[in-house]
């Protein structure tokens, strides 16, 4: 005896499919911040990643005044980066790797606002992912030989934005959070590195 097709086998087929589909466990959204460190300006970023996707949640920058004490000063990054923390809630963070190089006396400005980050974000349970400068234009551009404004413009691209988030510190603070977002580990690097030159003056951060 010969089996006849059922004509309806690809509806059903095509409802079987559909029904798989929407059983499929979606991934809950995953807040993730960036930061860019500095004592002048530290710039930061949120965003949100689901099922692959990005979107920009906020992004800003804490400035401090050369006329303020140095105490004052890390003083007002540090509660104002809690008051962030507290108001997004992000379950991971990301901020580049500090090396320091010709500049020492700018480095250590830096390392001081990014000690008291450090802190903030260790004080609300957040793990920190710690990144190289390659791995952020890596992760962003696609290559580790990209620059500056290169990083910016796939930042804006990527999170569909019009355009590039200012001020530069934010923009730098959200390729981070990129970076992270396309991480699978959160293990924290080594903060610091051991001078390498002599230092010279600069502009500070």
């Amino acid at each position: 005896m010969r089996l006849s097709k059922r004509k309806d086998a690809p509806g059903l087929l095509a409802k079987i499919s559909m029904r798989e589909q929407r059983e499929q466990p979606q991934k809950q959204p995953r807040v993730i911040i960036g930061v860019d460190p500095g004592l002048a300006s530290t710039g930061w970023g949120v965003l949100e990643s689901s099922n692959g996707r990005l979107r920009c949640i906020a992004h800003g920058c804490i400035q401090t005044g050369p006329e303020q004490p140095r105490g004052e000063r890390l003083l007002y990054i540090y509660k104002s980066f809690l008051k962030i923390l507290k108001t997004h809630k992000p379950e991971a963070s990301a901020m580049e790797n500090l090396y320091f190089g010709k500049n020492i006396s700018s480095a250590m400005a830096v390392a001081e606002a990014r000690g008291v980050l450090l802190t903030a974000l260790t004080a609300q349970g957040i793990p920190v992912l710690e990144l190289t400068p390659n791995a952020i234009k890596k992760a962003v551009v696609g290559v580790n030989a990209a620059d500056k404004k290169q990083v910016q413009e796939m930042v804006r691209i990527i999170l569909g934005l019009k355009e590039i988030p200012k001020p530069d510190h934010a923009a730098d603070a959200l390729g981070a959070a990129i970076c992270a977002a396309h991480s699978r580990t959160h293990a924290s690097a080594p903060i610091l590195a051991l001078p390498t030159a002599k230092s010279t003056p600069t502009k500070e951060r």
